[in-house]
């Protein structure tokens, strides 16, 4: 006999985007409010769909059409930004799969390169709300924070998230039957 039964299982979901601080996007004041630090960094960004190299990976096109939003919302504790510094972050990130909340700490890799003032740093995060369908996952970032606003830089990050999105496929189990014993 064939009985099939829904096994629970869990999907990969990747996605890439890039954001870059927008001021037509406001900083979501109920996002950081939801922080679990007291946020004194609070930006609001666009999120776009960069266009890779085929084979190569680079990108050769930031993306030009925006696809969500994002919010920001950071606890600095020393603006000189020194190489090594754990920054606090909560993130939300509007795409059109939904909405996704993330939390974790950005690390500040230089303070200097390719400018005194231009921010670079590395973030990875929890993804502490997802959407309906969706389990949990990361998120992670190359980062650049433009504090100074120098000219011919801007603040922004390119992101990949890594989630995991409850499936339920059908799995064939065969049930035992009783052996025949040869005894009549």
């Amino acid at each position: 006999m064939l009985l099939l039964s829904a096994e629970a299982v869990a999907t990969e979901v990747v996605m890439q985007f890039r954001t870059q601080e927008d001021p037509a996007v406001p900083a979501d004041a109920k996002v950081c409010a939801a922080a679990p630090f007291a946020a004194n960094v609070k930006l609001g960004a666009s999120v776009f769909i960069p266009l890779h190299q085929p084979g190569g990976g680079t990108a050769v096109d930031a993306g030009n059409r925006r696809v969500g939003t994002a919010t920001a919302c950071i606890e600095l504790k020393d603006s000189a930004f020194p190489a090594g510094q754990q920054l606090n972050v909560h993130m939300r990130y509007n795409l059109p799969e939904g909405g996704f909340t993330a939390q974790g700490t950005c690390t500040v890799v230089s303070n200097d390169v390719p400018a005194a003032g231009l921010v670079l740093a590395g973030c990875a995060m929890r993804l502490v709300d997802v959407p309906k369908g969706y389990l949990g996952g990361t998120v992670s970032s190359t980062s650049v924070f433009n504090p100074r606003k120098l000219p011919g830089y801007a603040t922004g990050s390119y992101y990949t998230l890594y989630a995991y999105r409850d499936a339920a496929r059908p799995k064939a189990s065969r049930k035992a039957e009783p052996a025949a014993s040869g005894r009549q």
